[in-house]
């Protein structure tokens, strides 16, 4: 089994794209005006408006809901990221950090107020694991 995407339903698709694009360098293609995906080596960030949720299950998903899920996206230099995202992003929830597992780790909600986390491996075990 290989994990593929993750899927953020949204009652604003083109902002949450918008802002994704942003954050990550990463241009989204649109499969319709209610469905685009950024895809990376490692996964696919899937971006879904309200209207999709009755193809699965009328209710099932709720936009800007997430209480328990942080998005993570390992980059070369966290400390760039912030720097690239000071004046754009609004909640920074914790600047960057070295974590006690050896990420430098920087945690931010998106417009949704889902949280997103950008890290960079910076002590020789987690370099180690991150390394292809």
């Amino acid at each position: 089994m290989d994990f593929v995407s993750i899927r953020i339903i949204t009652g604003d698709v083109a902002r949450l794209v918008e802002f994704y694009e942003r954050a990550t360098r990463v241009r989204a293609e649109w499969a319709t005006e209610d469905f685009a995906e950024l895809r990376t080596a490692g996964a696919t960030l899937a971006i879904a408006g309200t209207r999709t949720v009755p193809l699965f299950a009328p209710g099932s998903a709720r936009p800007a809901a997430n209480q328990s899920v942080i998005t993570e996206f390992l980059v070369d230099d966290v400390d760039r990221v912030h720097r690239d995202l000071t004046g754009f992003v609004t909640d920074f929830v914790t600047e960057p950090t070295t974590m006690l597992w050896g990420n430098r780790s920087l945690l931010l909600r998106d417009p949704d107020g889902n949280l997103v986390n950008f890290f960079t491996p910076v002590t020789p075990a987690a370099i180690a694991k991150f390394t292809r």
